[in-house]
C-alpha cells in the first residue's frame, strides 16, 4: 500500500469573516404586470401594445369567450350538455396564449382551455360537442397539431416533454406549450416533466393557471412555497410569474418564453396569477368552501373590465362599440348552439374508436353488436296513457 505523504502546507488561521455555511446560490422570482385593476399603465408597454387599437381584437375575443361561457352553463343547467368547466376569470390568459403561440407550435391543454383553442381557430361547436359527450368535439381539424382536452390532472405534462423532445431531435424551430392548474403542480408528473425538460433543455413552456383553488383546496393548503413559479428552480429552468388578469402582461411573458424556446435556451415555467370566478365545474358548489365576500372582492380584479378601461382611456373603445360587440357575440354564440343542437348524434361505435390501436376481440364483438343495434330502426314510441277521468273517446 502506497504511503500518503504528510502535507507541508502550514495550517492557516481561521478567517473571522468566513462561514461554515456559505451561500452557494440565490434565486428570485419576477412578476410582470403592466396594467393595474383600473386599467392604468404601471410601466412602459411592450411594442405590441403601443397602439391601443391593436388590442381591440383581443378584447373582442375575451368577450366572445365570456358570452360563450355563460351560454354553456345555461345549456348544462337545461340538460343539453354534460358537466362543463367554466373559463370565467381566465379570459386574458387564454387569449394571450392564443395570440403568442405560433401556427406550428403545439398546445397541450387541460380541460379548461377552450379559450386558447378558440384562438387557435377551433370552432365553438366542437367545444359544445365535447362537453356534450361527443368525441368528435375532441378532434381539432382547424388546429391539427394540438392535443385534445385532458381531464386527468397533469398527465399532459410528460406528453409535452415527448413533443418538445421530438421538436429538438428534428431541429425544428417550434415549441410545445402545456397548461395546467395550480393543483397539478403537486403531482409527480409535473416535477418529472420539468426535470426532464431542464436536463434535455427542451423547447417547452409550462403555464400554471393559478386560480387559487384545486377544486375546493385553497392554494395555501396545497404548497408552502411562496410562489409556484419557484418550483422551476428545482429543475434548473427559468420560472416567473405574470398577472393573469392583465392581457398585456400575459402575452409579453408567454412570448418571451416561446422566444427562449425557439432560440434553444430551454424550457420555462410561468405562473399565471388569476382567480376562478366560477364553480370548479357545473358539478361543484363553491359556496361550500369559499365566502361570498371573498368572491365579490375578486371581481374587482377581473380581466375584461381592466382591458376595457385601458382601451377607453386610450380612446380606442366606446359605449357604442361595447353595445355592438355584445350583440355580435350573442349572435355568434347562438349560431354555434344551433349548429350543435342540429348535429346528428354520434354512431354507437364511437365509444370504441380511441381505446386501442387494435381493438381486442371481446371488445370487437361488443362493437359489432352495438353497431348492429344502432343500425336497426327504433321501435315506435308507445301511445300516451290516458289519465283517470280523461273524457276523450278511445274510438
Amino acid at each position: 500500500m502506497a504511503s500518503v505523504p504528510h502535507s507541508t502546507t502550514q495550517e492557516r488561521e481561521p478567517d473571522p469573516g468566513a462561514s461554515a455555511r456559505p451561500v452557494v446560490a440565490r434565486f428570485e422570482v419576477l412578476c410582470t404586470r403592466y396594467l393595474d385593476p383600473h386599467g392604468n399603465e404601471l410601466a412602459p408597454l411592450p411594442d405590441f401594445a403601443r397602439e391601443a387599437k391593436a388590442l381591440v381584437p383581443a378584447y373582442r375575443a375575451m368577450n366572445l369567450l365570456r358570452t360563450f361561457d355563460a351560454k354553456a352553463i345555461a345549456l348544462q343547467r337545461t340538460g343539453q350538455i354534460g358537466t362543463y368547466a367554466s373559463t370565467l376569470g381566465k379570459e386574458a390568459i387564454d387569449v394571450a396564449i392564443g395570440l403568442a403561440l405560433g401556427k406550428d407550435d403545439v398546445l397541450l391543454p387541460s380541460y379548461r382551455e377552450s379559450g386558447v383553442l378558440l384562438m387557435r381557430g377551433v370552432s365553438l361547436v366542437r367545444t359544445l360537442l365535447y362537453w356534450g359527450g361527443d368525441e368528435r368535439g375532441n378532434v381539432f381539424p382547424e388546429s391539427p397539431r394540438d392535443f385534445p382536452f385532458c381531464v386527468p390532472i397533469a398527465t399532459q405534462l410528460p406528453h409535452a416533454v415527448g413533443v418538445a423532445y421530438a421538436m429538438k431531435l428534428r431541429g425544428e424551430r417550434r415549441a410545445a406549450l402545456a397548461m395546467c392548474g395550480d393543483g397539478a403542480t403537486s403531482k409527480g408528473e409535473f416535477y418529472e416533466a420539468i426535470n426532464a425538460a431542464g436536463v434535455w433543455k427542451l423547447p417547452l413552456v409550462v403555464v400554471i393557471v393559478n386560480n387559487q383553488y384545486a377544486i375546493s383546496v385553497p392554494r395555501a393548503q396545497q404548497s408552502a412555497a411562496q410562489t409556484l413559479a419557484q418550483k422551476a428552480v428545482a429543475a434548473g429552468i427559468h420560472g416567473e410569474q405574470a398577472d393573469g388578469n392583465d392581457l398585456i402582461a400575459m402575452r409579453d411573458v408567454v412570448s418571451r418564453a416561446l422566444d427562449r424556446a425557439y432560440a434553444g435556451d430551454g424550457p420555462s415555467v410561468i405562473e399565471a396569477l388569476t382567480y376562478r370566478l366560477s364553480d370548479h365545474t357545473t358539478a361543484d358548489d363553491a359556496s361550500r368552501y369559499r365566502s361570498a365576500e371573498e368572491l365579490a372582492g375578486q371581481w374587482h380584479y377581473e380581466p375584461i373590465a381592466r382591458l376595457r378601461d385601458w382601451l377607453v382611456h386610450a380612446g380606442a373603445w366606446s359605449k357604442a362599440d361595447e353595445e355592438k360587440l355584445a350583440h355580435a357575440c350573442a349572435e355568434q354564440v347562438d349560431a354555434a348552439v344551433r349548429e350543435y343542437l342540429a348535429t346528428p348524434p354520434p354512431r354507437a361505435e364511437q365509444m370504441f374508436e380511441h381505446l386501442y390501436q387494435r381493438l381486442p376481440q371481446p371488445l370487437a364483438w361488443q362493437r359489432d353488436a352495438a353497431c348492429a343495434e344502432d343500425a336497426e330502426p327504433s321501435p315506435p314510441a308507445p301511445l300516451p296513457r290516458r289519465e283517470r277521468g280523461d273524457s276523450r273517446s278511445s274510438g
